[in-house]
């Protein structure tokens, strides 16, 4: 069994779960907290990818990525390659469709936390990032890990998105999901089905560490 698609699939998940936790903590925290005119809008935006598909969404962004827009022209003068099927393309493409299952997750444990702990924090004298890493973060991460685990498992396991942005180029974009749908194809069932057992395994073992956290009190 070729480990290269399993290794470059850990590579991408690993990758944005760790880029989007940030990201996810400060939009988590915003629509957690705050209120304004447009979070109705901001909100449904983030969910999007739940229900937006993925070839859709796959679609847009290859089409973002194209040389000839902003995005694509920059990051072709900056290193010379073509963001659309490339690695760095399928980082920011797993990023955005991985929104969701950031963002939600954070805001609801973040949404959790009474507003007059935060207060009592704000009266004790602890400033704005001070109540953030000494009250909130220690309160809310089983969500922040949730987060981090669905984002990981959302990335692991995802074909649409990828197919559209990454195409299918060996030890580049081709993960283990796509593998999986060539060994299929080329009727080579028992590989396929070695493979799908390890995803299985995978996305079951982070399944089972989201339902442990959301026991703790966090909705996922």
């Amino acid at each position: 069994m070729n480990a290269a698609p399993i290794l470059l699939s850990l590579e991408l998940a690993a990758w944005t779960a760790v880029l989007m936790l940030p990201l996810g903590l400060v939009a988590g925290r915003a629509l957690a907290w705050r209120s304004f005119r447009a979070k109705p809008l901001v909100e449904a935006a983030v969910a999007l990818p739940l229900v937006l598909p993925p070839t859709v969404l796959g679609y847009y962004l290859l089409v973002a990525f194209s040389p000839d827009t902003v995005i694509g022209g920059a990051f072709e003068r900056l290193t010379g390659e073509v963001l659309a099927f490339s690695f760095p393309g399928l980082v920011i493409a797993s990023m955005i469709f991985n929104l969701p299952f950031t963002v939600q997750p954070m805001q609801q444990a973040f949404a959790a936390i009474p507003h007059e702990v935060r207060e009592a924090a704000w009266v004790s004298g602890l400033s704005g990032a001070a109540t953030l890493a000494r009250i909130e973060l220690p309160i809310a991460w089983p969500g922040v890990l949730a987060a981090f685990v669905l984002t990981f498992a959302h990335t692991l396991g995802e074909f649409g998105v990828v197919l559209m942005v990454g195409g299918n180029i060996p030890s580049r974009t081709q993960t283990l999901s796509i593998v999986i749908y060539d060994r299929v194809q080329a009727f080579e069932m028992e590989a396929a089905g070695v493979l799908s057992a390890v995803l299985l395994a995978a996305s079951l073992v982070c399944m089972a560490l989201v339902r442990a956290l959301a026991g703790r009190g966090v909705k996922v």
